[in-house]
């Protein structure tokens, strides 16, 4: 069964141009309602603008990537400013249409089978705090390889379009307890990491100190070759001479009555041999560690592709996506009451948005009905009586909306 999604999976700008197109408007209303989506686009823009400074603000002391100087106010509350930060990130992903990532389902994506064919461990007691969110969800086929690549087979899997992952790391104390200091993050600080196209299974990657480790199967392709040449070895090369080596230690331990000795030829034999083998078990952990650097290659190279923005970056891309969110469900219950002949209750509104979706763009959503509403009464730009909404004229809106935004800033 397909999930229903929140997030709705087009451009604001589309959106307005799906309104358009869908000839609900009187052709003298085409360029009011134009005005009415551009003036509605600035006011979420101001807003959300100051939350985006908030956020900001409440991150500052904990960005790994800041390059500026800090002052001392003396008034600043460090715990304070991690609830702050966590509670705002919350509320804008969730303008966004973000959802949260369950303990359950991160547990179900650790144990499943990788797409990448990667062991992927994660050291969770580095952690003060993981949060992970996600955001919309889709099939794909992929196409992996068997038996050494000489064969092929496509595999269904489900897709994360977007997931944000938040990670604050425990203070320095807790590592110096441990005596390790080859870290590659900074202890105490908060990373934000946005990606794209994860498959659901494979979120482990996404850990900032995630290792990779090798699976059963590639230990015994390399461990197995190497047991036994390593045996054909030490019978074809160094037999005779560990036996007579055998020999002599057994005698000087007074475990054998006749006497051995080493010669000259069968010390240099020796040596000989003990350097092949020496050079054999080289080659051998040689190919175990590339195949590890292959491993973590394929990783880097996965995640490179799907790093979207990083740390405060990563503000700047909400904000962008929750402006979008907040307009296009605004604009979209608005439109709609507004070619209605009668007012309407918030589940007639919902299910005439979502036929609308699902009859002109085969598109399957959950859409965000009550938020909507919310928004549009807190901008007074529709009337509610006996529990029926009713949009105003455009007219009438474009004016309120006007009005709004003359009155930001009043000195």
């Amino acid at each position: 069964m397909k999930v229903r999604e929140r997030f709705i999976p087009y451009r604001r700008t589309d959106v307005v141009t799906m309104c358009q197109a869908d000839a609900g408007l009187a052709k003298n209303d085409v360029e009011a309602f134009n005005g009415f989506c551009e003036m509605l686009t600035a006011l979420f823009h101001f807003e959300l603008h100051k939350r985006l400074e908030q956020l900001k603000n409440y991150y500052a002391p904990f960005d790994p990537d800041r390059d500026t100087r800090s002052i001392d106010t003396g008034d600043i509350d460090v715990n304070e400013l991690k609830i702050l930060l966590e509670d705002q990130l919350k509320l804008v992903l969730e303008q966004a249409n973000f959802e949260s990532v369950s303990e359950a389902d991160l547990q179900d994506a650790m144990h499943a089978e990788s797409l990448f064919k990667v062991k992927l461990q994660v050291d969770f007691d580095d952690f003060e705090e993981v949060l992970f969110f996600r955001r919309g969800l889709s099939d794909k086929t992929e196409t992996v390889s068997q038996w050494f690549g000489l064969k092929k087979r496509p595999i269904e899997l489900q897709v994360y379009d977007r997931v944000l992952v938040y990670v604050r790391f425990k203070q320095k104390e807790y590592f110096d307890r441990l005596d390790r200091t080859d870290l590659y993050f900074e202890p105490g600080s908060t990373i934000i990491k946005l990606f794209r196209n994860v498959p659901k299974n494979d979120m482990e990657m996404l850990f900032p100190n995630t290792e990779v480790r090798m699976k059963p199967i590639d230990k015994l392709l390399i461990g197995v070759p190497a047991a036994v040449g390593g045996v054909f070895m030490l019978v074809t090369k160094l037999g005779a001479t560990l036996l007579l080596v055998l020999s002599v230690l057994a005698f000087w331990l007074g475990l054998h009555d006749e006497p051995a000795t080493l010669d000259q030829p069968t010390l240099i034999a020796l040596l000989v041999g003990l350097a092949g083998l020496g050079g054999f078990l080289w080659r051998q952990f040689t190919k175990y560690k590339n195949r590890k650097i292959q491993f973590m290659k394929q990783l880097a190279e996965n995640l490179y592709f799907k790093n979207l923005d990083n740390n405060a970056g990563v503000f700047h891309h909400l904000i962008d996506t929750a402006e979008e969110e907040e307009c296009k469900e605004t604009i979209l219950a608005y439109y709609h009451l507004l070619i209605s002949n009668k007012p309407l209750s918030a589940a007639e509104l919902d299910d005439k948005i979502e036929k609308w979706f699902c009859d002109k763009y085969q598109c399957v959503l959950d859409f965000e009905m009550q938020d909507a509403l919310e928004k549009l009464l807190r901008l007074k730009l529709i009337s509610s009586i006996d529990g029926k909404y009713q949009a105003k004229p455009l007219s009438e809106s474009n004016t309120q909306l006007d009005s709004l935004w003359d009155s930001y800033f009043n000195y």
